[in-house]
């Protein structure tokens, strides 16, 4: 079977100047940029050696000192990829120039409160700015979500995500001690995944929780959402299996009236090093027993899906395409549904009596 699930890159590609300069840059989005062949002209950071040690890695040619100057020393179709923590957001925005192209990381904001100021300003300054919500575009995702739209599964009835495994939270310092963790900073990924494939959910049911011998705020989170009395979405995350890789599991499972797929994220087991990524689809024919058939994807979540948001970033910039898939006029939805989450977390369910009359 041939899917089409590589992005689509922009026919003039612009300037990407980067503003951060944190681990996930290194990681991710200047390994994804070489890639597709994205011009990084400039980075800044407020620790200037941790901009110039990228810059000599990944031959950039231009580090500043701060926004201001590394506006005044771009071009006007510059995008401008912000990677700094969520709390910096507004003020960096504020300095960037009026429609320019900017990409965004997730979060959108730490609180419901913040999403707003961000979603503010970049009305305000008629920016055209999405969030790195780049799941969206994972090999994995983009294939499952082109069979679904092409009916080959049937009606969709049944999204599950399942994250069951040890996350080195050590590799993130400044995220680790966030009031916020489980939700806020990785979960966030799949409640936008489920919202792109499913749209705004009518309520959300969620709880997460610490583990008793850690700090960290949260560590494991479930999430149902409510779209009615035929489509079960639930997500379901445990960062605290340190039992060994036997039992781990890390997938996204779509369940139709036709077939299935499945979708394993090998980035996260055994992070930052990862395992294979899989692919698997099931059709059922009449007659035949349900078969499962695996397609080799290539790329990752890391750094592939990268190339995604950029890249839909620039088209639409250009004006090569009218949608901009992770707008920040989407994701203040994504950003609704995660705040929902914590206050039903926060609040509790029903409360069990001992008997119903």
């Amino acid at each position: 079977m041939q899917i089409p699930y590589k992005p689509i890159l922009p026919q003039n590609p612009v300037p990407i100047v980067i503003i951060g300069a944190g681990g996930i840059v290194g990681d991710a989005h200047l390994p994804a940029y070489k890639k597709a062949g994205f011009n990084v002209m400039g980075i800044t950071n407020r620790t200037r050696p941790k901009a110039e040690k990228l810059a000599a890695e990944w031959n950039i040619p231009n580090v500043y000192n701060t926004v201001a100057e590394a506006v005044a020393n771009s071009p006007t179709n510059t995008v401008y990829d912000i990677t700094i923590m969520p709390e910096q957001f507004v003020e960096t925005l504020e300095q960037l120039p009026d429609g320019a192209g900017v990409l965004i990381q997730k979060p959108m904001g730490d609180y419901f409160w913040q999403s707003k100021q961000i979603l503010e300003v970049c009305r305000r300054k008629n920016l055209a700015a999405a969030i790195n919500c780049q799941l969206r575009f994972a090999p994995y995702v983009s294939a499952a979500r082109y069979m679904i739209e092409q009916g080959l599964i049937g009606e969709l009835y049944d999204m599950e995500v399942r994250v069951t495994l040890q996350t080195p939270w050590e590799l993130f310092p400044h995220v680790m001690v966030h009031p916020r963790l489980e939700i806020q900073y990785h979960s966030i990924h799949y409640i936008d995944l489920m919202r792109s494939f499913l749209g705004d959910p009518k309520t959300v049911m969620a709880k997460t929780l610490k583990h008793p011998a850690k700090t960290l705020s949260s560590s494991r989170s479930t999430i149902i959402f409510d779209y009615g009395d035929t489509m079960h979405a639930v997500i379901n995350t445990n960062h605290d299996h340190s039992f060994g890789p036997h039992n781990q599991e890390s997938f996204i499972k779509w369940e139709g009236t036709k077939g299935a797929i499945k979708a394993r994220m090998g980035l996260l087991m055994d992070y930052p090093h990862g395992v294979p990524d899989k692919f698997e689809y099931c059709i059922i024919e009449e007659g035949k027993a349900p078969e499962w058939k695996e397609i080799q994807l290539e790329g990752s979540w890391f750094p592939d899906a990268f190339i995604g948001t950029m890249s839909s970033l620039m088209r639409y910039k250009n004006g090569e395409t009218n949608i901009l898939p992770t707008s920040v006029e989407d994701l203040i939805k994504t950003m609704a549904v995660v705040e929902s989450a914590y206050h039903s977390s926060d609040n509790g369910g029903v409360v069990v009596a001992e008997r119903f009359e």
